[in-house]
């Protein structure tokens, strides 16, 4: 999630004046590629990656730059359209991908670019998968990718910031359910399976959740930098020695885990060759050009990264730290959300900044609380129409009681990852509001009650989220859900609900976390979005055609629906007791968490009996 501001975007002039006179020195380029991901594939970056942010001002975590000698386009998704209005400046045109007629980058460098253009890119940026699709949709075109050094960082100079190499921490084994040693065991069994002698880990998630350790290298990602090489008989590190705690240290020696400095993959790999000349090394899709390089082109597999399917399944342990982690943030939330319409009903002023930083408050109080999972949406009125907002401390809307108000936040806790969205109206909602809210509602119950049989993939459920707002004419520009880590990133893959073709391949498991969360955005009016966590589950039902097992949703989240915005005539029988059972669990989970004496538990119990009441 990432800011968004209204006012005054960056001046690129001068950033993309001395971009471009380096594209014009050797090796000459005609076009120059920056995207968003560092050299992990990270969504989430430290502040010495945000290249594509520095040179573009455009914030959000996803979308791609390309810079020409006489243009620049950003290109981004549907969930950023308002925010990059807003934050490009005059040098940039914003290409609005998945709208018709609209190019990914991607194809508007094999069909937009003339012949024969050289387009300059770094390796350390650029996937495996990504490349070899450009260079093969290039080649009828004769036209070339060019590896540079980062020209932005050249750009960005001195005030570029540096690389963090925080501290890094084991997470003990009764929070994670698997030992780091039977963690690498079944790794070895997969390269196996896959015909591969080796592999190499890239994505930080997994270097984290391999190992068991955790890190704070990048805001609300409880990861640090690092690689990891995996051959049947050796394991390597690739990661400063000095910010390993002791207990870090002791565990990896226990392991036997080699550790070596992180800049020294490319040398190490190149030196030290995993496999011999008749074997293959694994490497996932997101893998970089340089990874793959420094291995040898010749002695690689491209596959799914095996990391990524193991850690997507949660063992029961992470699966009953989801469900304590939700219902201790639901009485967080129910401290905050009773505390703001007590100030809002009083009269009191109270930013959208503000509001967040209550909210983050009461979440600090928590057992187990490790920090933000994101940044929080604390979105009044409009601002509730850009997706992915952040309200800017120096700078941002009061929270009005006549408005819609969004509030998503989510938590770092040893035991789990929360991501909660909520939407409130302290005032008198409008009946458009009241519609809009409920057909969302409608949506986000048709996921959490669907049974489906087993290979069935998030693509193929998507539409039954938006059933009801079709019937409506309406509809969102994001996915209907996406994976979560287990105290790591927030947004996790490959699981996930949504249009997204990636999506079709990979089916839905017992194990997987996801979020559920429909929405309706009204330009310049209000936002509505509804999020809980859910769990893929067995599900029990009557039969088991093809004697397989069926699978279920179980929500994890506790907080309530916002009573006010619903419209019982829209619900059917099946979907009002969803509401009644849903909010009778919640007051039923977070309701003895408010027991004390204090101000906050009593105002927030008695308006959790409120909200919790039967429609």
């Amino acid at each position: 999630m990432s800011e968004a501001k209204a006012a005054n975007p960056t001046n690129t002039s001068k950033r993309l004046a001395d971009l471009r006179g380096l594209m014009k020195k050797e090796p000459k380029v005609d076009a120059y590629l920056i995207p968003s991901e560092d050299q992990h594939s990270s969504e989430y970056l430290a502040n010495c990656d945000e290249r594509r942010a520095f040179i573009s001002g455009f914030t959000g975590s996803a979308g791609t730059a390309l810079v020409l000698h006489d243009s620049a386009m950003l290109f981004t998704d549907g969930r950023y359209f308002l925010q990059a209005g807003q934050q490009l400046d005059h040098n940039w045109t914003l290409m609005k991908q998945g709208l018709p007629q609209v190019p990914t980058w991607q194809e508007y460098l094999s069909k937009n670019l003339p012949s024969k253009s050289r387009i300059g890119f770094d390796p350390t940026l650029i996937s495996i998968g990504d490349f070899e699709t450009l260079e093969k949709d290039l080649k009828p075109l004769e036209s070339t990718l060019i590896p540079t050094s980062n020209l932005v960082d050249t750009v960005w100079g001195s005030d570029r910031p540096s690389r963090p190499s925080n501290s890094v921490f084991p997470l003990e084994e009764k929070y994670t359910g698997k030992s780091s040693k039977d963690k690498i065991a079944a790794l070895r069994q997969e390269i196996e399976k896959k015909k591969a002698t080796a592999t190499v880990v890239t994505q930080l998630d997994e270097v984290a959740w391999l190992f068991n350790l955790r890190g704070s290298d990048i805001p609300f990602n409880p990861v640090f930098f690092a690689y990891a090489c995996v051959t049947p008989s050796k394991v390597t590190l690739f990661t400063n020695k000095d910010r390993l705690t002791p207990e870090a240290v002791q565990a990896l020696e226990a392991d036997q885990v080699s550790i070596e400095p992180y800049d020294s993959v490319v040398q190490h790999l190149q030196a030290n060759p995993l496999c011999s000349t008749s074997e293959k090394v694994l490497v996932g899709k997101k893998t970089s050009v340089a990874i793959v390089n420094a291995i040898g082109k010749d002695k690689i597999v491209v596959d799914r990264a095996p990391v990524t399917d193991a850690k997507s399944i949660k063992t029961d342990t992470e699966v009953e730290g989801f469900r304590q982690s939700h219902i201790r943030d639901g009485a967080a939330l129910a401290r905050y959300f009773s505390w703001l319409e007590m100030q809002l009903q009083s009269g009191a002023q109270v930013s959208e900044s503000d509001g967040a930083d209550k909210l983050e408050h009461y979440r600090k109080q928590l057992d187990l609380f490790m920090g933000l999972s994101f940044p929080t949406i604390s979105s009044t009125g409009p601002n509730g129409a850009i997706i992915h907002y952040q309200p800017d401390p120096t700078d941002c809307a009061i929270i009005k009681k006549d408005q819609v108000y969004l509030c998503d936040s989510g938590a770092q806790f040893k035991d789990g990852t929360t991501d909660t969205t909520r939407t409130w109206h302290f005032g008198e909602p409008n009946t458009d509001e009241i519609r809009a809210f409920t057909r969302v509602l409608q949506g986000h119950i048709s996921i959490d009650t669907l049974i489906i049989p087993p290979e069935t993939s998030g693509l193929l459920i998507d539409s039954l989220a938006r059933k009801f707002l079709w019937e409506d004419g309406m509809d969102y520009r994001h996915g209907t859900g996406h994976g979560v880590g287990h105290f790591l990133n927030v947004h996790e893959g490959p699981q996930g609900i949504g249009k997204r073709i990636a999506y079709n391949e990979t089916p839905l498991k017992a194990g997987m976390t996801l979020s559920n969360e429909p929405g309706y955005y009204a330009d310049g009016k209000f936002g509505i979005r509804i999020e809980n966590i859910v769990v893929v589950r067995k599900a029990e039902t009557r039969y088991r055609f093809g004697d397989q097992d069926y699978l279920g949703f179980e929500h994890v989240t506790m907080c309530p629906m916002h009573r006010k915005l619903i419209d019982k005539s829209l619900l059917s029988p099946q979907e009002l007791k969803w509401v009644n059972l849903y909010h009778a669990e919640v007051l039923h989970k977070v309701g003895p968490l408010l027991q004390g004496k204090n101000e906050d538990d009593i105002r927030a119990l008695a308006w959790l009996e409120r909200e919790c009441k039967p429609l």
